[in-house]
């Protein structure tokens, strides 16, 4: 029996900007670029405590972070992926120069590892799934260590 030739379409120019600019709003400070490039339906998966829905909700929590954290930006380390669907290996880093998530500053830059999924439509992402490596900024700010295992 012979398999079938399936080939998906890479994802599009329009797409890798759409995804470019979403992860720019941090680094300009300017969340309104989210309206840009996201659904207005857009779903954030997992949402934060309290965190309002579509990309009203991420705004906010961007507007917080750069305010802490001026110096605030993600890098975009790898996206791949197919039309309608991408990946994103990146890192948000910043000066820890103010308590995170209860974590006492240490005035370190601090690099937190993230991997999101996006689903795409018409040029615009409509889902994000995320996950950032929270405890890894445990490790770097030394509130985490061997002896705590």
């Amino acid at each position: 029996m012979k398999t079938p030739d399936i080939q998906a379409a890479p994802l599009s120019a329009e797409e890798i900007q759409a995804i470019k600019v979403f992860y720019s709003a941090w680094k300009e400070q300017q969340p309104d670029l989210l309206d840009t490039v996201c659904a207005s339906d857009w779903q954030d998966i997992p949402m934060a405590p309290g965190q309002a829905d579509g990309p009203q909700g991420l705004k906010d929590i961007i507007r917080s972070f750069v305010s802490s954290f001026p110096d605030i930006e993600i890098v975009i380390h790898e996206i791949m992926g197919v039309h309608e669907r991408a990946a994103v290996r990146a890192a948000i880093t910043f000066t820890h120069n103010k308590a995170v998530l209860g974590i006492p500053p240490t005035n370190q830059k601090v690099s937190v590892p993230l991997h999101e999924f996006h689903y795409l439509k018409d040029g615009k992402l409509t889902h994000t799934w995320h996950m950032e490596d929270w405890f890894g900024l445990l490790v770097q700010s030394g509130a985490w260590t061997a002896e705590g295992l």
